[in-house]
């Protein structure tokens, strides 16, 4: 590529008949000059920063690809977090259930223990009330035949 510093070093040779005027070409080759270098200069520009907003892209790319995984892992721990809360629920109840049928289970063996002794209670009782009433027909046999007497 031609740069502003080639063509303002650029001579051409003289020829003295049906030539170009010096000056002319000069004047012209200046103008072009300064044209020309501001357009290499823009273009310098514009190559630096699209190389600039290629990087900036290049970045943001990789950016994007880390949030995405990182939302990807953060759905997938929830996911399991989830799986594992709804496990440990689980355990729980059947923990809790199986506690409560112990519980069940030893309630109503004290029921029947209860039960059982109460009728044993309600059968000493009633031996008790037998010999009392024995006891007492006893005693009033034993008194009426003192006062027989």
């Amino acid at each position: 590529m031609i740069t502003p510093l080639d063509i303002e070093n650029k001579r051409f040779a003289k020829q003295m008949v049906n030539g170009y005027s010096v000056d002319e070409v000069d004047d012209f080759l200046d103008e072009l000059t300064a044209d020309y270098e501001k357009l290499y200069k823009e273009n310098n520009e514009l190559k630096s920063n699209a190389d600039e907003l290629n990087s900036d892209v290049y970045k943001y790319k990789g950016i994007e690809n880390t949030i995405q995984n990182t939302l990807i892992m953060a759905q997938s721990a929830a996911e399991e977090t989830k799986q594992l809360a709804q496990k440990q629920a689980e355990q729980i109840i059947k923990e809790a259930e199986t506690t409560a049928k112990i519980r069940v289970e030893e309630l109503n063996s004290q029921i029947f223990a209860k039960q059982t002794e109460l009728e044993n209670t309600k059968k000493e009782l009633d031996v008790y009330k037998a010999k009392m009433e024995s006891l007492l027909i006893a005693q009033l046999e034993l008194l009426k035949e003192t006062n027989k007497e």
